[in-house]
């Protein structure tokens, strides 16, 4: 029976280094007129884990049987895929995205630099922590888009671009631990270690969002002088104003998606509503983000599928270190799994002490930076950012490098 668990670490770290090729993919695309479509399709990064957990199917299939294979991807929650997509969808759309650009418009121009800039910082900063309230993929969806023609754009230097990114992910990724329903590394122990919000607040939340702010200062800092002159997006679409009635419906329905984010019967039927008032509503619209959200979806349910099979190597390492040490390991292992993952493997192990608890569960939102996989809302991030950088992907080895400085911030703000 443990060959299969072998096969599945084997795609699992096929998936891994396809992540970290996909750029090349992507230039091999450019270069090639008679594949560039499968190099294309290779080399986007939503599609990677779940074209391998589709490989383990297969696998699975030819090992076990078709029916364990079926029975095994069946058993598996798709809750987290499915939420993902839906609040992307709902957070980027026009309403809720102008509601939240005219705050922060708003603030900056309250602050005495260029509006502009203070926008950059807003984004960095304020939004990744509103994500305690809105949830993580929600505020990754909404800071990706207001940074995207302020950052993320042709006349910024390629590495900026990559620093901002990882400073992005990192403060999402910490940003959300104000709260114990928005971050999933924290909503996957929260019940089992019974740790509400005001623990989370006065425990994680106040190292975070000193964190958030350092790491969003410095970056705007590096940033200074190729934002001043950048038009506010919210200026532009002044002449196609939306109505009040209309934005607050939306507000409503982004409210509900975050209430009901455990139940995806509810959810669902909610998203369903609000496609159908989308299309009553079209002349207020902008082009939804399906294609984006189902990418995203995708990849999330791939990590979904090959993640289930590595709880019998992962579990081990986790329950074997001590707290410091624990606090490191769950900091790198999170860049080869996803965050929410290893702290539901840490949740399953008994008699932790709440030293071991809190280093397992910092090390791993302070790491959720440094790869795609590290963190649910980063494929977002990526999907809807990668049209700003060169060849319109972005490199894991370079996010990689862009992410080390605002981890170290993360990691020391939880140490100390």
């Amino acid at each position: 029976m443990m060959s299969m668990e072998y096969v599945a670490a084997g795609l699992f770290a096929l998936a891994l280094l396809h992540t970290f090729c996909a750029k090349q993919f992507e230039q091999l695309a450019h270069r090639s007129e008679r594949h560039s479509g499968l190099f294309h399709l290779l080399g986007e990064v939503e599609v990677v884990f779940g074209f391998w957990a589709f490989v383990m199917i297969v696998a699975m299939a030819l090992v076990r049987g078709g029916e364990q294979a079926i029975a095994y991807a069946e058993s598996l929650q798709y809750t987290e895929p499915l939420f993902v997509f839906v609040i992307m969808v709902v957070a980027a759309s026009r309403p809720v995205l102008l509601t939240v650009e005219g705050l922060v418009v708003m603030l900056a121009r309250l602050a005495p630099v260029p509006s502009a800039l203070a926008q950059t910082w807003l984004c960095l900063a304020l939004v990744p922590l509103i994500g305690s309230f809105i949830t993580e993929p929600a505020a990754m969806t909404l800071a990706a888009l207001l940074l995207a023609p302020l950052v993320f754009r042709p006349g910024i230097p390629e590495w900026r671009k990559y620093a901002a990114l990882g400073v992005l992910f990192v403060n999402v990724s910490i940003g959300g631990t104000l709260t114990s329903f928005a971050a999933p590394p924290v909503l996957m122990v929260a019940g089992a270690w019974n740790w509400d919000s005001a623990f989370m607040a006065s425990t994680f939340g106040w190292r975070a969002a000193i964190a958030v702010l350092f790491n969003a200062s410095v970056m705007t800092f590096v940033l200074r002088q190729y934002v001043t002159e950048v038009p506010i997006a919210a200026e532009a679409n002044a002449e196609l104003p939306v109505p009040l009635t209309v934005r607050v419906i939306h507000l409503v329905f982004l409210a509900g998606v975050v209430v009901f984010a455990h139940h995806p019967v509810i959810f669902l039927g909610l998203f369903l509503f609000f496609l159908g008032f989308t299309q009553a509503y079209a002349h207020f619209q902008s082009p939804l983000i399906l294609k984006e959200g189902l990418l995203v979806g995708f990849f999330l349910a791939g990590l979904v599928v090959l993640g289930g099979m590595q709880q019998w190597w992962l579990q081990p390492i986790v329950s074997s270190l001590q707290p410091t040490a624990l606090f490191f390991g769950a900091l790198g292992l999170t860049a080869l799994t996803d965050n929410a993952a290893l702290t539901y493997l840490g949740s399953l192990i008994e008699g932790m002490t709440d030293p071991a608890k809190y280093a397992l569960v910092a090390g791993a939102v302070a790491g959720g930076g440094l790869t795609v996989i590290a963190n649910a809302p980063n494929p977002a991030g990526v999907a809807l950012l990668r049209r700003g950088f060169n060849d319109e992907s972005i490199g894991a080895g370079e996010l990689l490098l862009g992410a080390l400085a605002p981890t170290a911030v993360a990691a020391l703000a939880f140490l100390l």
